[in-house]
C-alpha cells in the first residue's frame, strides 16, 4: 500500500487535520519531526508534522483539508 503526504504544518493544525480525517474514516500516518528531534536531543523549527494517507484516500483527504 502506498501512502501520500496530504498535509505538512505545525502541531496544532496537524492535530485538527488528524481529527477530521479520522472522523471521516480515513486511516492516517503522522510523522512528527518535532517529537523525533526532541527525543534525539536536537531542536526543530518550522513546519515539521506531516500527515500521510493511503493513496486511494488521498483525494478525499485533500478535499476535507481544503474545506477548512
Amino acid at each position: 500500500m502506498n501512502t501520500v503526504k496530504v498535509y505538512s504544518g505545525n502541531e496544532i493544525m496537524a492535530a485538527s487535520v488528524k481529527n477530521k480525517l479520522e472522523e471521516a474514516g480515513i486511516s492516517i500516518v503522522v510523522r512528527d519531526n518535532i517529537q523525533s528531534a526532541t527525543l534525539a536531543g536536537f531542536g526543530s523549527l518550522g513546519q515539521v508534522v506531516n500527515i500521510y494517507v493511503n493513496e486511494e484516500d488521498a483525494e478525499k483527504a485533500k478535499t476535507i483539508i481544503a474545506a477548512d
